[in-house]
């Protein structure tokens, strides 16, 4: 894992710090009566050693020498500001090499860095003037020699500074930082760097042996001077710094970073109000249509007075079937009634030709069912029942990447070429302990406390002893864990400050010690962790700002476990089984635990989320159950006459609404079964939301079946009365019906899997339930009727009364209008046809509808998962631990493929960021980006292993790549076999096995210091199989064994390689979509500018990518479907008005819909466009029957739109919006958000909005603009045949 191999190379940095100050302990003369001159020095020769076998200089001071001529050649190559005499030994000089090596893979990416760094140490060790800026201030005696303890080292401020500016930005790849954080303990001025050089170390501790004073200016009668070395700026050219490493640099001013992404919103100020353009835009469009509509209302109303009091009916040139009714003057007789032929003059209806087609149909085909009820019934569910048989292939899928990622998304793509040709990304285990926010402040106290830890210690030790039983086996976690060297865990957890051992606690000074680590991480061998690497206490420790750790209230304990590429393997299962355990030990056992302490603990596991949703699945059955069973309720009593004592038991329709509910549960089980039969796994959003949406479209149907049989003559036949209901519902229904199916498959077109099964499993269970009700529930319906006509009880037809029930109904027009259609005939009608009213109606629903267009562009794209989880699961408090707590965000990954490392290629200097690569580089642009987290969501340079590289075989690293003398790798001196195990680096002379190694390449052997294509394909191996150690840092191994893939790299070519930085904390999920978009962005730039392939990878890219064009997913299947509802419409009607104002009202119902999205702060996602795109289906219901009843009413356009309301209005109120106004109700009691939010919120503001538009709107639109009637008047007695010839 990333974090284990930067401790390794922490490790390395603290020995490092040894030998800074190993190196400032020279000779020294005499401590009275010192001389300060030119060619004299302070300290000379080695008098001693610590027992830690830091050496110390002598104090006695003496003439500058003049070195051999090896000795001078030596130096100069080290120190080219030394010439001449010398005040070092040949012993002295070694020990500086040695202990400067370690510092130079830091460093060397900047020369001018590391050529002042090493100025600052060669002045004080081998400098001829060493006197004159070093006095001995302390003395001691180390085995009867007389040893230097302290020094003061008079250097100038601009020495301080210069050194300071070309350090301070210079990278550490490996561990996405600062070299000093490494080097100088994060220090943020020359004066901390120097305060953290001449600090003297305690014994075994990383540090100079003797304290070094850093001072500016001496005393004027000392005779002293400061050293004031020239130094070297990283902006100077000849010095090669890169961008990354020298933000000063000419190069990097000179090059423009790429644009990312900006959030940048057009608005309009007017006075002290600033206004969104689009609101702006809308607002006057608002103003100018209203006026016109004024003053078309005004005209047309003058015009009205004007004419004289006489109409006459429209005709429709369509030309279709015909039908003719009697031209009654009682109000109260239904539509179908007038159907009937009468004496009178006549009305005739023009149908369209597919309606007359289907008019024709459905009276035979009403007929037929109620002469053959029986077989209607047998056959239809047969059918189905052969469709369910499909349920023997019945499969859930519940895997989060299967559900939420299509098959052809580029983030799946990416990560299937990351996970084969890099690595997996690791599973992660995080348990979050945290205090307890104070009440009176509302402020969390600090969690560092000892108490604290040894709980920690505690729950560690629970975890250690976990085991889980995978097939006979005990898993532990150190069986599955990540070990970047292959030894320990790479737990990120404050205990790595004890090295995961509570023995240490004491030994290492308890509290003190852990808040001293949080500043010396990377600088201390006491912090390093137990897996040989720096610990970043920001990824240990959460609730802090800034990087005071201490105040941090929160412990942030990580496990990353090894993952496979292929889910269904041995190691992936082993995890998966230690999980489970893992969270019930945390809920059985760590969770009582740390509660008795006043304390909360969160935790995860990479499998808690499916396990969750699996959970889920019975979590709102009863809620689920309770809404079926008031909507069965609901039915069977709208189905059922007006309650009488004496009758009910045999005119109430409990067993016909039964029997219609089982119906619609066999058409859900039909889709699922014929899909199952194909091979598609079905969803829990399927099983617990398809039947309920089936049910809320199917009762419609029924409850206007039922009423339009009931509203027959009883005089006429059962079969009479059966032909003319269908005939009179049947086109309506097949309109609306159909226009459902069509917009609910037009969801199959969202790329989401989980919501386009679900599409495709509503779109088949939609029409199944179409189907069974004109086929099944019709002949449900005849054995009904035929049950009341034969005075049996309902629910016990076995059992026969003599009630009066069929004599008491003689006919329909003996029978009292219900309350519902009595309000809409003689209050809901008149109140719409007052002109007032008219303006007001329409005035209000188009500001609401451009209102809504306005709110809509505040919609954030999205799904948060802790709705999506039951509101008990304890994922609910993790997540909202994670917002709370972490301070840094998922890694990030800018993948290559096919890097050409040849020496004829550009591509190495258009990657890499150190001395000589291109300034407009890959890394270097990445780290420009990092210096704006805000806007480019990266919050560090990358860690390079190309830099790494570079570095590792360069001369100057001369402890990094070396060869045995047989041209075999060597490894640094503080490693085996040059240096036995067990033993520190300080005790293994030059005189081992290694001592003739020597490094890999001269100056010479390289090319502008860039490796061959050769010697570059022979140490690319080596350098990802060397350790980092303190004599070397950039050792490949742990920190870039997965970044690179050598599968066919001797051809030149590196198929994929990775550089890791990290995404800034990501909060909310506008942040996450955020972040990925800017790095496509930045990716694709940077693809185009150096003609390389390159891509962003973030383990959480997959789930997010679909909201990157959600909108315009949206808007393409919301256009879809409408156009599908109008060219249906079209098509059956072919009227084209009257499908434009039905499109119309669908649009405006869609628009709202987003209108109350955005008010209630529901995001877009698939599942809220899946409702949307069904909003269209469902709201086609609301309109169409009224638009029927409007286009084949007669008399003049308020008289047809009173005619329509009293005729379906009843049954649309009650049989489309109390339907699902009851059912929807029942799902606010839902303890999981997904279903408050996205169905029990959505769905009541599609009942609403569809309520309001289908009742209220439309017959307004429809009195001023409607279509012309279908009526026309027939003077002949001679056209009686046509009812039955036409229809």
């Amino acid at each position: 894992m990333e974090l284990s191999r930067r401790f390794r190379l922490l490790l390395s940095i603290s020995l490092f710090q040894v030998l800074f100050i190993l190196s400032v302990v020279r000779a020294q003369p005499s401590n009275a009566g010192v001389k300060h001159s030119e060619e004299y020095c302070a300290m000379y020769d080695i008098c001693g050693a610590r027992s830690d076998r830091k050496v110390l200089n002598c104090p006695f001071g003496s003439t500058a020498v003049k070195p051999d001529a090896l000795l001078s050649s030596r130096i100069q190559s080290l120190c080219p500001t030394i010439t001449g005499n010398v005040c070092c030994t040949e012993a002295q000089f070694n020990t500086l090499r040695t202990q400067v090596q370690q510092a130079i893979p830091f460093l060397v990416g900047c020369p001018a860095c590391l050529r002042n760094f090493l100025n600052l140490f060669c002045e004080l060790t081998c400098s001829p003037n060493q006197s004159l800026f070093i006095n001995v201030t302390s003395i001691s005696k180390v085995n009867n020699n007389m040893t230097v303890n302290g020094i003061d080292y008079y250097i100038t401020d601009t020495f301080g500074e210069g050194l300071y500016e070309s350090c301070k930005d210079v990278k550490f790849g490996t561990m996405n930082t600062r070299a000093l954080d490494f080097i100088g303990a994060g220090a943020q001025t020359f004066n901390d760097w120097f305060a953290f050089i001449g600090r003297r170390a305690p014994i075994t501790i990383p540090g100079s042996p003797y304290a070094i004073n850093f001072l500016s200016s001496a005393p004027e009668s000392s005779g002293m001077k400061s050293m004031n070395v020239s130094t070297y700026s990283c902006a100077d050219v000849s010095l090669g710094c890169s961008c990354g490493d020298c933000t000063s640099s000419p190069v990097c001013s000179s090059t423009a970073t790429p644009s990312l992404h900006k959030g940048g919103s057009c608005s309009v100020r007017i006075g002290s109000l600033n206004a969104k353009c689009v609101d702006f835009a809308l607002t006057i469009l608002y103003i100018v249509l209203v006026s016109v509509f004024l003053w078309w209302g005004f005209v047309h109303r003058s015009r009205e007075r004007s004419r004289t009091f006489r109409m006459k009916p429209l005709s429709d040139v369509a030309d279709g079937g015909e039908f003719s009714v009697n031209r009654q003057k009682d109000e109260n007789l239904p539509m179908q009634q007038m159907l009937e032929d009468a004496p009178q003059t006549r009305n005739r209806i023009q149908l369209s030709i597919v309606q007359g087609y289907m008019s024709n149909f459905y009276r035979k085909y009403g007929t037929w069912v109620a002469r053959n009820p029986t077989l209607v019934l047998s056959l239809s569910v047969a059918i189905v029942l052969l469709l369910c048989l499909g349920l023997i292939r019945f499969k859930v899928e519940t895997r989060p990447e299967k559900l939420w990622v299509g098959p052809g998304s580029k983030a799946a793509e990416e990560k299937q070429y990351f996970d084969s040709h890099l690595a997996p990304f690791y599973r992660i285990e995080q348990l979050i302990l945290a205090t307890i926010p104070d009440t009176t402040h509302g402020k969390s106290p600090s969690i560092v406390t000892e108490s604290n830890i040894k709980l920690l210690f505690e729950i560690q030790k629970k975890i250690d002893g976990l085991r889980a039983n995978y097939s006979g086996s005990m898993i532990s976690l150190t069986d599955i864990c990540m070990k970047p060297l292959d030894q320990d865990c790479a737990t990120q957890s404050v205990l790595q400050y004890f090295k995961m051992n509570p023995d240490n606690f004491d030994d290492y000074g308890g509290v003190e010690h852990m808040k001293y680590c949080f500043q010396h991480y990377t600088s201390t061998d006491s912090c390093m962790s137990a897996f040989k690497a720096p610990l970043d206490p920001s990824t240990a420790l959460g609730g802090f700002s800034g990087s005071n750790y201490s105040e941090a209230s929160a412990f942030v304990v990580t496990y990353p476990v090894d993952n496979a590429i292929v889910r269904e393997g041995n190691e992936t299962e082993k995890a998966v089984a230690w999980e489970k355990a893992f969270i019930r030990l945390a809920k059985d056992e760590l969770l009582p635990m740390v509660q008795s302490k006043n304390l909360t603990l969160t935790f995860s596991s990479e499998s808690s989320i499916e396990e969750e949703l699996k959970r889920e699945s019975t979590a709102d059955a009863v809620t689920i159950m309770i809404s079926y069973l008031v909507m069965f309720a609901y039915i069977s009593l709208t189905l059922g006459d007006t309650p009488r004592l004496s009758s009910f038991y045999i005119s109430s329709k409990l067993l016909l609404g039964l029997a219609g509910v089982v119906l619609v549960m066999l058409s859900v089980l039909g889709s699922v079964g014929f899909f199952s039969a194909i091979g598609v796994k079905s969803t829990l959003i399927i099983m617990e939301v398809i039947p309920f949406l089936v049910l809320a479209v199917g009762v419609d149907n029924m409850c206007i079946l039922v009423h339009a049989v009931k509203r027959q003559p009883l005089e006429l036949p059962l079969e009479g009365r059966i032909s003319n209901a269908l005939v009179e519902v049947g086109p309506s229904i097949t309109l609306a019906s159909l226009s459902e199916v069509l917009a609910f498959a037009v969801g199959s077109f969202i790329p989401m899997p989980a919501c386009r099964v679900f599409s495709m499993f509503a779109a088949l269970a939609v029409l199944l339930d179409f189907l069974l009700q004109v086929t099944a529930f019709v002949a449900l319906i005849v054995f009904d009727f035929l049950r009341a006509e034969d005075k049996r009880v309902d629910c016990f037809p076995c059992i026969k009364t003599s009630s009066s029930y069929a004599d008491s109904d003689k006919g329909m027009g003996q029978r009292k209008p219900g309350l519902l259609a009595r309000y809409m005939k003689e209050v809901h009608a008149p109140i719409l046809s007052l002109w007032g009213v008219k303006i007001i109606v329409i005035s209000v629903f188009v500001a609401y509808a451009l209102a809504s267009i306005a709110l809509s562009t505040r919609i954030e794209p999205g799904l948060e998962q802790k709705i999506v989880l039951p509101q008990d699961s304890y994922l609910q408090g993790y997540f909202n631990n994670v917002s709370e707590h972490l301070r840094i965000g998922p890694p990030l990954y800018f993948v290559v493929k096919n890097y050409n490392y040849s020496s004829e290629s550009r591509h190495t200097n258009q990657l890499c960021s150190i001395s000589r690569c291109d300034s407009n580089s890959l890394l270097n642009e990445i780290s420009r980006a990092s210096l704006t987290p805000k806007s480019s969501y990266i919050a560090k340079p990358a860690a390079s292993w190309l830099d790494d590289l570079l570095v590792w075989i360069s001369p100057e690293a001369f402890g990094c790549c070396r060869k045995f003398t047989n041209g075999s790798y060597c490894p640094p001196d503080d490693q085996p076999p040059c240096c036995p195990s067990g033993q520190t680096s300080s005790s293994c002379g030059l005189a081992g096995l290694c001592k003739d190694c020597t490094t890999c390449f001269h100056h010479s052997d390289l090319l502008n210091d860039r490796p061959s294509t050769a010697q570059f394909k022979e140490k690319l191996p080596w350098f990802l199989n060397a350790l980092p150690s303190s004599d070397c840092a950039k050792g490949g191994h742990g920190a870039y064994t997965s970044s690179v893939e050598l599968k066919g790299y001797e051809n030149g070519i590196i198929q994929a390689s990775s550089f890791r930085t990290y995404h800034t904390p990501l909060n909310k999920q506008v942040d996450f979509v955020n972040s990925m978009k800017v790095a496509r962005e930045f990716s694709s730039k940077m693809s185009d500018s150096l003609k390389i392939e390159i891509f962003p990878y973030s383990v959480f890219y997959m789930f997010f990518e679909q909201y990157l064009d959600i909108w315009r997913t949206a808007l393409i299947n919301l256009a879809i479907a409408i156009g599908a509802v109008f060219i249906v419409c079209l098509v059956i009607t072919c009227s084209f008005w009257s499908s434009a104002i039905i499109l119309l009202v669908l649009t405006m119902i869609v628009v709202d819909m987003m209108g109350v999205m955005a008010i209630l702060k529901i995001q877009l996602n698939a599942v809220s466009v899946v409702n949307l795109v069904m909003s269209v289906g469902i709201s086609v219901e609301f309109c169409v029957h009224i638009s029927h009843a409007f286009s084949v009413s007669c008399g003049d356009k308020d008289q047809r739109m009173k005619e329509a309301l009293s005729t379906m209005g009843a049954s649309v109120f009650s049989g489309i919006t109390l339907t699902k106004l009851v059912g929807v109700i029942v799902l606010c009691f839902s303890r999981t958000e997904v279903f408050v939010v996205y169905y029990f919120q959505m769905y009541l503001a599609l009942v609403l909005l569809g309520f309001l538009h289908g009742l209220v709107f439309l017959p307004v639109v429809l009195s001023m603009f409607g279509p012309p009637s279908r009526c026309v008047v027939v003077e002949r007695q001679e056209d009686r045949p046509s009812v039955s010839s036409q229809l």
